[in-house]
């Protein structure tokens, strides 16, 4: 058994599960901002409008919602690694279900695949999250997640690119595609990368299943005062938090998954693989974080810093040009990495903007749950319906306001929370 509170100097027995914890890290990612680049194509294939194409998110998130505490009911009785193989073998089952849903074009069978995808995610997410926390020193959290987000995110940069190559790569321009015979065969490309998919995942079943990832018991922390306490409702940094993380990851699914939407929109040439522009400015905020927490900055510090710059993207994303690309040209036309409007880059930087959110808030809000993190973090995990809530009120407002620049506004309370949280929300014990 790993000990919960593990010294520093305890890196090499926590090695391999790191390394293995990682692996599936990529995987979350690889499949959660494949969404960025799905949406605009399944808003192409299946003719929806905005508020229709972001019932992607919903059917996808809101799985976190309807199945944490059902899985972590299934934690409970198969443990961790049991638990995170079963979690891949569903996530088979629902990339399966794309095969299907591109011979039909239909988009509920997309829905019910992307919620199939959700299920098998919340349990892996449910089990890594609070292993990676105590799996060493609680002041060094953060920066343990930062380095597995930097791996999810540095995925969320790659998947799309990988499904522009593999689907989008003759597509110059979504107007072209009109008759029933091209959207089928657009959406015949998609059978191939989801098999490749279906058959790796099903080789990470057997890297989980057989592999020794020790076992964390949280139940055997012991922290002062928690006999007080007879239910998770008890401890209000984490219900607060789970409110910080529903925003949280709310804003952080509008940046990575509507920017492409927004791209097509305005005519931005390349808005299949604008999600990688989000992904690159997250995987920098993660280097920020493994580099400066807790050497130069403290988890709460990391956390205000991410509300502020967050409330002023959110500033640049509304009221900035969608015809100049005058920010692009400075902070990345250097790279040779195609430019974009300046408000289509704020949005990107969003991403740079709250990086450090979801690193920083884990271990503020489940510090001295002891026999309850377990509950903490299913708690937690259904935060994550944030991103199903968000952006589709992000899309309804796009929709019905015909302005999708202006629906960017839904980002500012978010970011004010999530700034209330830093300065008080995680310090509160009692209500």
């Amino acid at each position: 058994m790993v000990d919960t509170t593990m010294p520093a100097g305890g890196h090499r027995s926590s090695l391999i599960p790191m390394i293995i914890i990682g692996v599936l890290f990529f995987i979350f990612g690889f499949v959660t901002w494949l969404n960025g680049s799905l949406i605009p194509f399944l808003k192409i294939i299946c003719d929806l409008n905005e508020f229709q194409a972001l019932f992607v998110t919903f059917a996808f998130y809101i799985a976190y919602t309807v199945m944490a505490y059902p899985m972590a009911k299934v934690l409970e009785k198969t443990g961790y690694r049991n638990g995170m193989a079963l979690g891949l073998a569903i996530m088979v089952v629902g990339v399966l279900l794309f095969i299907p849903a591109a011979k039909t074009s239909y988009y509920l069978f997309f829905l019910i695949g992307l919620f199939v995808l959700g299920t098998g995610l919340t349990i892996l997410q449910t089990a890594s999250n609070p292993y990676v926390v105590m799996v060493g020193p609680k002041e060094s959290a953060a920066m343990r997640i930062s380095i597995m987000g930097l791996i999810n995110k540095g995925a969320g940069v790659v998947a799309p690119i990988v499904f522009t190559a593999l689907v989008l790569s003759d597509l110059a321009d979504p107007e072209t595609i009109t008759t029933a015979a091209e959207k089928q065969a657009l959406a015949d490309k998609l059978v191939m990368p989801y098999i490749y998919m279906a058959v790796g995942l099903t080789a990470l079943i057997g890297l989980v299943k057989f592999s020794n990832l020790p076992h964390i018991d949280p139940e055997e922390e012991v922290t002062e005062g928690e006999d007080e306490k007879s239910s998770i409702l008890a401890f209000p940094q984490v219900i607060l938090g789970a409110v910080g993380l529903f925003a949280y990851v709310g804003v952080e699914v509008i940046a990575g998954d509507t920017i492409g939407l927004f791209g097509s929109n305005i005519g931005v040439a390349n808005f299949a693989s604008l999600t990688s522009y989000t992904m690159v400015c997250m995987v920098i905020g993660y280097i920020i974080g493994v580099t400066c927490i807790p050497k130069f900055i403290s988890q709460q510090q990391a956390l205000l810093g991410s509300a502020v710059a967050g409330m002023l993207c959110v500033l640049g994303a509304v009221l900035s040009s969608t015809d100049s690309t005058a920010i692009a040209d400075v902070l990345i036309g250097w790279t040779g990495v195609p430019t974009v409007p300046n408000a289509v880059m704020f949005v990107a930087l969003m991403g740079l903007a709250h990086a450090l959110v979801w690193p920083a808030l884990w271990p503020l809000a489940l510090d001295g749950l002891g026999k309850f993190t377990a509950q903490g973090s299913a708690l937690l995990i259904m935060g994550i319906a944030g991103g199903a809530v968000l952006p589709l009120a992000f899309g309804k407002l796009a929709h019905s306001m015909g302005d999708m620049q202006a629906a960017y506004w839904i980002g500012l309370p978010c970011y004010l929370y999530i700034l209330f949280y830093a300065l008080k929300g995680h310090k509160m014990r009692s209500w």
